[in-house]
């Protein structure tokens, strides 16, 4: 994944309760029926969304504005495009397991936006990931394509395909195992327009930015990645690195610099959703 400048800003539990009827039957002076009500059932509660923006718009996230205790939501893409399976095949790295590793030796809350041909690529690590408490699984398209034209390169997905890429990478964190990904979004490259915000609504996602570009992408100065982190941060903040080895060979040690540095400043790590 790749840095695009374009932002945008845009501002129930259901219980269940059944009864149980114990029907007593047999001799005329058997004890009459009783009814007791059967324990409560709570429906695990909807993650937080911003509301759709004016005609419905996808609404975007990019940072909790005005936030006055030090939080700050690390955000991790798990990128791989549809069209780089030969090179998966033939050895390139697009997981990163040593990152997740030290994350969960850190404790580390943490938010991975995979895209659905990732999950299809590393279905262990993807079930994994999507079943450790400490993180949070939300989307980043199944194809990994651009929602814009001219967006670094990449090719891009007509506006027509836009919900279905979505879609598709859902089907497939289900069929990785990932029971409870999150209805947030993230733009391949972080490129968007008003075009792909209206292709996308009636989904019921959140598009997520960031305010702190942590300049991962490619990058092999571990140091120079954590400095630009930690000159960036600000309570609410929301980073973007990237957890695939190939294209992010520095993240994992640039993290084992971040972390201890900001909770010395007085930082706690959270997930996007508590932000949101």
């Amino acid at each position: 994944m790749f840095l695009c400048l374009k932002r945008a800003t845009a501002a129930c539990v259901l219980t269940t309760a059944g009864a149980v009827a114990l029907a007593a039957c047999g001799a005329p002076d058997a004890p009459r029926a009783v009814t007791a009500p059967a324990p409560a059932v709570t429906a695990p509660s909807r993650p937080p969304t911003l509301a759709p923006g004016p005609g419905g718009l996808t609404p975007v996230f990019v940072k909790a504005a005005g936030a006055r205790d030090r939080t700050v939501a690390l955000t991790f893409d798990a990128d791989m495009t549809a069209d780089q399976g030969p090179r998966a095949a033939a050895g390139e790295r697009f997981d990163n397991p040593r990152l997740i590793r030290t994350l969960r030796r850190l404790k580390v809350p943490a938010t991975v936006f995979m895209t659905g041909r990732w999950a299809e690529e590393y279905p262990r690590q993807a079930r994994a990931i999507g079943r450790d408490p400490l993180f949070e699984v939300a989307n980043h398209s199944y194809s990994h394509h651009a929602f814009t034209e001219d967006c670094y390169g990449l090719p891009t997905v007509p506006a027509s395909g836009m919900r279905a890429d979505v879609e598709r990478a859902f089907t497939a964190f289900r069929a990785a195992g990932i029971e409870h990904p999150m209805p947030y979004f993230r733009f391949p490259g972080g490129c968007y327009d008003q075009r792909a915000l209206k292709a996308l609504s009636g989904t019921g996602v959140t598009a997520v930015q960031w305010d702190v570009v942590s300049g991962d992408a490619f990058a092999t100065d571990a140091d120079a990645v954590a400095r630009q982190v930690l000159d960036g941060v600000r309570p609410g903040s929301v980073v973007v690195m990237h957890c695939t080895r190939s294209a992010a060979p520095a993240t994992e040690e640039a993290l084992r610099t971040i972390v201890p540095e900001l909770r010395e400043r007085g930082y706690r790590f959270v997930k996007v959703s508590e932000l949101i």
